[in-house]
């Protein structure tokens, strides 16, 4: 639900999350409405022009709880729990902007860095080949000894 919400003004992102199904948007809303309000009070910032600057979800403390079940045993249950922080700011609304719209400012930005700096590819260079490393011949098997071959031979019930 933080990610629906984030960068947008706190008007747009409370409607957001006014109408969303999920059961996370209600706490979430009641943060953000809570920040608001404390930017407005705290520090006299206009409630229109504050937008969603950063908001995240921590994990917070974690309650643990019995379940009893069959033949004697207990299960643990972790009830989890998180702290939401919101941090909002004033910006400019779109009126109070210059006349100039985004794309048009991105536009000029884009072509002062192409008249800046050409775009210009090295040829890319081949890697040094790497040489095998030198094996030793492979050691040739000792030839078996013939009290070995006795001994087995005993071993397996052999006649004598």
């Amino acid at each position: 639900m933080i990610d629906l919400v984030r960068g947008r003004s706190v008007a747009d992102a409370l409607d957001i999350l006014r109408w969303a199904p999920q059961a996370a948007s209600e706490p979430v809303a009641k943060v953000i409405a809570s920040a608001a309000a404390n930017a407005q009070n705290n520090n006299g910032l206009d409630p229109s022009t504050l937008v969603v600057a950063t908001v995240y979800a921590d994990e917070g403390p974690t309650a643990k709880r019995i379940r009893p079940r069959a033949q004697g045993r207990a299960f643990r249950i972790r009830k989890r729990t998180s702290h939401i922080t919101v941090v909002v700011e004033s910006r400019p609304a779109k009126d109070q902007r210059s006349a100039k719209s985004t794309r048009a400012r991105r536009a000029e930005a884009s072509k002062a860095a192409a008249k800046k700096a050409p775009a210009t590819k090295a040829p890319a260079s081949k890697a040094p080949a790497k040489k095998a490393a030198a094996k030793a011949p492979a050691k040739k098997a000792a030839p078996k000894a013939e009290a070995k071959t006795s001994e087995t031979s005993d071993a397996k019930g052999g006649s004598d």
